[in-house]
């Protein structure tokens, strides 16, 4: 039979904020549902991960939750049972999967979001090192995979080699990030002013619009919030002709990382300070479009000045925090934080 594709922009499950693990949990919760699974049959982790064409990480995560919310029971050495009205002990035929590929990104990218909060989470505490094999052995990809996340990390500067030649995350520091913001607000105000007379007013609209459903929520979702975070910082700056500018940008982009996980508890920021930065976007996009060039760069600047404090909250939530657990392709590095 021919494989479904089943891309972020199809209905089941398909919502660019739903992560893999998630879709593959709704799919296989609604084959169960409308009977394609029924009561008795098993399901494994590889078998899950092939035919929905994804690792066996999320696979294993969405049988799991499964579990959790009683659908499946899980027996040792024989995979997962749906639960209802079955005799075989765990002994009953292996459910039948169509393929129905869930993904139609690269596979790096499909475990960026997890290896990146799980690092976030740490270089708050300290220094970390990154073990290459362990990461692919972890999430069942190729070494090539893992080499293509590592340069995409790099490159934001979220890890460097050390002089051994391994990964390293340094300890993030209020210092540093008084840094990087410090530079943020010396290069983007100029790069906006640039951008704007290159930028076509329809940009400006859309960057908008996502500003205002995103405050049209009580609590928006994190994927909204680094939705217009980009917009701004990433999409409009993106129109400055000064290509240098953009590029010493580019590596205090890692700043953005915990946008993406607002409601994490260590990550996360109160939602009061969330709106705060929306109605400042809001501020500078709206000048933007009123011809208010330097009132819009001038915004931006005293947007900045406030977000670090809104950035450096999170070493308060974190400061009576006891160490966590590390997966196993991370381990405490031994490197001093950056000053």
């Amino acid at each position: 039979m021919k494989s479904a594709i089943l891309t972020d922009e199809c209905s089941e499950g398909g919502d660019r904020t739903v992560s893999l693990q998630e879709r593959a949990y709704l799919l296989l919760k609604s084959m169960i549902a409308d009977g394609r699974i029924v009561a008795g049959e098993r399901l494994q982790e590889a078998q899950v991960a092939k035919a929905f064409g994804i690792s066996r990480s999320p696979a294993r995560h969405a049988l799991r939750s499964l579990c959790a919310d009683r659908i499946l029971d899980e027996h040792d050495g024989k995979g997962f049972v749906v639960a209802g009205k079955d005799e075989t002990g765990g002994d009953g035929p292996l459910a039948t999967l169509d393929p129905v590929k869930i993904q139609a990104t690269p596979q790096w990218e499909r475990i960026y979001k997890e290896v990146e909060q799980e690092l976030f989470i740490r270089i708050l505490f300290g220094a970390v090192r990154i073990n290459e094999k362990q990461l692919a052995l972890h999430f069942d990809v190729s070494r090539t995979v893992t080499r293509d996340l590592l340069a995409r990390m790099h490159g934001m500067g979220l890890i460097e080699k050390d002089n051994a030649g391994h990964w390293l995350a340094r300890r993030i520091t209020p210092e540093h990030i008084r840094d990087l913001y410090e530079m943020r607000r010396l290069l983007e105000p100029q790069a906006l002013l640039k951008a704007l007379p290159c930028i076509a007013a329809a940009e400006l609209r859309k960057a908008r619009a996502n500003i205002r459903q995103a405050l049209d929520h009580s609590s928006p979702s994190s994927s909204a919030f680094d939705q217009v975070e980009r917009d701004l910082h990433v999409g409009i700056l993106g129109f400055c002709p000064n290509k240098e500018i953009l590029r010493a940008l580019e590596r205090t982009h890692m700043v953005f990382g915990p946008t993406r996980y607002l409601f994490h508890p260590f990550l996360g920021v109160p939602v009061e300070m969330i709106e705060g930065a929306l109605r400042e976007h809001l501020d500078i996009v709206e000048r933007a479009l009123r011809g208010d060039a330097g009132g819009a760069a001038q915004a931006l600047h005293d947007h900045l000045k406030v977000a670090d404090d809104r950035w450096l909250k999170r070493f308060e939530i974190i400061a009576s925090t006891t160490q966590l657990q590390f997966p196993p392709y991370l381990a405490p590095g031994d490197a001093p934080g950056r000053s």
